[in-house]
């Protein structure tokens, strides 16, 4: 017979939504996926879309994302969401490199300029998360979904806004696994926004 009491088993259940909802909703999950929405707004082409698409989610996305497993599996750091703030160095160095190489050919091959805001936006805000990480650990998982929202929003229209629901699912179940304070998801949906749709706005 389980000794859980009713409170118990809310805890867990809350503890295993906010796991699944971490995991699905990463910041490399999400920019995976919001070069190849941006590539379709601004080409309309399934083949544009993929081949323009897919240059910023592989050097943005999935490159770093195998460093950081690598790193992870190699005890180099905690766990693939580097939730100790020392070991984000490497990753954070990583990401810039690969995602200005991405840069060099979008602007090298033509890209549309859309994608080029897009990557340009991505790599300031990193700059920005990474300058506030070097003091206090901002959280990487709501700065990323609340850029995404404004992204989208200024992209397909107003009625995107509806997607900051995720952010704010994002950044609850950041806090309820206890890998960031309020201060700091609520920071990093500010930086997110702010920064990211400014610098995507101002190129446009």
């Amino acid at each position: 017979m389980s000794n859980m009491t009713p409170h118990d088993t809310r805890n867990a259940n809350a503890r295993g939504t906010a796991r699944i909802i971490t995991e699905v909703l990463a910041p490399w999950v999400i920019v995976l996926t919001l070069p190849l929405a941006v590539a379709w707004a601004a080409t309309r082409s399934l083949a544009s879309t993929l081949g323009w698409g897919l240059i910023v989610s592989l050097t943005s996305s999935i490159i770093p994302m195998g460093v950081i497993v690598w790193g992870a599996k190699t005890g180099r750091w905690d766990s693939h969401h580097v939730r100790n703030r020392a070991g984000r160095l490497v990753p954070f160095i990583a990401l810039i490199v690969s995602s200005g190489l991405g840069l060099a050919l979008l602007l090298v091959l033509g890209a549309p300029w859309m994608l080029i805001a897009l990557d340009v936006a991505m790599l300031v805000s990193l700059f920005a998360t990474g300058a506030i990480t070097a003091k206090w650990k901002i959280s990487m998982h709501s700065a990323v979904a609340a850029g995404a929202v404004v992204i989208l929003a200024l992209v397909f229209g107003p009625l995107w806004w509806i997607a900051a629901s995720a952010v704010v699912a994002i950044s609850w179940s950041r806090v309820e696994l206890g890998d960031h304070t309020a201060a700091q998801v609520a920071v990093g949906v500010a930086v997110g926004a702010v920064v990211g749709g400014t610098v995507f706005i101002a190129m446009l």
